[in-house]
């Protein structure tokens, strides 16, 4: 009885779905677009705007989000309907088990990608990420970015991703390859190693959320999961950027 109740969700979501894997490439276009474009603008290296990633990377969330919505909406259908967000689908016990094991294994990746590219768990590279901003614009990216990036990421990779691609395998090993791939480009570094780096931090993260969401069509604890795990990163940009020098003092410790 479960596996027909599987098999009738499977191909419902899949009808609301069905063409929309093409979206998977945009995030990758347009994050190295705005870079580059951001490059070009102020006469700098990618590099030297790298710090900027998050602010960035909250507007195209907003703009994923409402490509997102349009898509649905060609189908007949709501953004919850196409990501199958259902009201009372997950219990409190599940959704805090995955999402900490979200959060568990995707700081888990980050550190052995670290030791496989840079023979550390943290090597210096690893601070780009939190690299100092404008104070006010950290903290308004403390709300911004967690509340954002669930509906943007797991929106394409998963709703549009896993759920518009009928076979079983293909449905998990593409939309994990792009959702891993995005990271290259945030930040964007012309570093192949740099690059493989970030790669190799989230591909195991994306390959065991798709292929959970494949089996258990349930997005909110891996929503939640995360959202905790953009919340610590915006916070620690937040203190880099509040407390002076204390960015250079971690990177003087690497």
């Amino acid at each position: 009885m479960m596996t027909v109740q599987n098999d009738a969700d499977s191909s419902e979501v899949y009808e609301k779905a069905r063409g929309l894997a093409w979206l998977l490439p945009f995030r990758s276009i347009v994050f190295l677009a705005v870079f580059l474009t951001g490059a070009y603008i102020t006469g700098k290296e990618t590099a030297d705007i790298a710090n900027w990633w998050s602010v960035l990377a909250s507007a195209v969330n907003i703009v994923t989000v409402l490509l997102i919505i349009a898509a649905a909406r060609k189908r007949k259908t709501t953004y919850f309907e196409l990501v199958n967000i259902r009201r009372g689908q997950t219990g409190v016990k599940k959704t805090v088990l995955v999402s900490l094991g979200v959060a568990a294994v995707g700081m888990g990746c980050m550190y052995l990608a670290g030791l496989i590219c840079y023979g550390s768990i943290m090597p210096e590279v690893s601070l780009d990420v939190i690299a100092p901003i404008q104070v006010w614009l950290a903290a308004l990216n403390i709300i911004v970015l967690p509340a954002t990036v669930p509906f943007a990421e797991d929106g394409l990779y998963l709703g549009c991703g896993v759920n518009g691609i009928r076979n079983r395998y293909a449905a998990v090993i593409v939309p994990a390859f792009f959702y891993a791939l995005q990271h290259c480009f945030i930040p964007t570094f012309f570093d192949g190693r740099y690059m493989l780096y970030r790669f190799l931090s989230f591909l195991p993260l994306t390959v065991l959320m798709c292929r959970y969401y494949r089996r258990k069509r349930d997005p909110v604890p891996l929503m939640i999961g995360h959202s905790v795990l953009d919340l610590a990163t915006a916070m620690l940009i937040f203190l880099t950027s509040a407390v002076p020098g204390q960015y250079d003092k971690w990177r003087d410790m690497m």
